[in-house]
């Protein structure tokens, strides 16, 4: 199958980051892939609280969500959105990835579990539970090509939870991401490559780059470098750190292949400690 990674330069617009996401998919689609990815936060790259507050919607309001929703049905293609940012019933916003399928319907949708509370520096810290509120459920959403496990940037940190979406029968981990420069030229790839290895399954990670655009508040910088892992842990896409989009062809049967020379997914055991 062909799959097409979307790498923005998003800003705090949302509005414009449609135009944006819409035309990539569009292309995308033209050059042969059936599933398209998109980076985190695709509707709305902001580290303004009030910003925020004055332009993200609730899921059945979000003209990201619809827009693309049309052209995954207008090109016959499965989209994930990596995530939009999204007004809740609560104080704090939703972070959450939405699978459409091929005639524009919502196929699932992931709520970010873990939150990117850090202090990479001094001067770079992030409280990401200060403004949205984690998910507790994951998801493997079934699809005409397999299953896809769904997770979202800091997720990535966090193992058993791509173990469990591999046994859950998950041949496809995605993750899209607005990672930080700094850890993301000390860890992006490693941790990609291993949680490839780990499971037996391809990566995708789409991803924000470089230096957002923003109206009020911090500006955020992003690493960029979208990503496709194979289940052996090959490094078969690197996008770097131009906004654009790339298209790939991966071999699904290479999931079942890795697993059989290396079964580690079946060999837990139970331990004390």
């Amino acid at each position: 199958m062909r799959v097409g990674l979307v790498q923005m330069t998003g800003s705090d617009d949302p509005a414009a980051n449609t135009d944006a996401a819409r035309a990539a998919v569009g292309e995308a689609a033209r050059e042969g892939a059936t599933f398209v990815l998109t980076p985190e936060v695709t509707n709305c790259v902001s580290a303004s609280r009030t910003r925020q507050r004055q332009v993200l919607r609730r899921e059945e309001d979000d003209s990201t969500l619809a827009a693309l929703r049309d052209e995954a049905e207008r090109e016959g293609v499965w989209v994930l959105i990596g995530s939009l940012a999204l007004a809740t019933d609560e104080e704090r916003f939703a972070n959450r990835s939405i699978l459409i399928g091929p005639g524009g319907q919502i196929a699932a949708r992931y709520d970010k579990i873990h939150m990117f509370d850090v202090d990479v520096s001094e001067s770079e810290t992030y409280r990401e539970s200060a403004g949205y509120r984690p998910g507790d459920r994951a998801v493997v959403a079934q699809t005409s090509f397999g299953g896809v496990g769904l997770s979202i940037c800091y997720d990535l940190r966090f193992p058993y939870l791509y173990r469990a979406l591999a046994k859950a029968g998950a041949s496809i981990l995605t993750v899209p991401s607005a990672f930080s420069p700094v850890t993301g030229a000390a860890h992006w790839e490693p941790l990609l490559r291993a949680r490839a290895i780990e499971t037996g399954c391809f990566v995708l990670a789409p991803a924000q780059t470089g230096r957002h655009p923003t109206s009020e508040g911090r500006v955020r910088e992003t690493y960029g470098h979208g990503t496709v892992v194979a289940p052996w842990g090959e490094v078969l896409l690197d996008q770097r750190i131009e906004p654009g989009v790339a298209v790939i062809d991966i071999d699904l049967e290479q999931v079942a292949a890795a697993r059989k020379r290396i079964p580690s997914l079946y060999h837990d055991r139970d331990f004390s400690l």
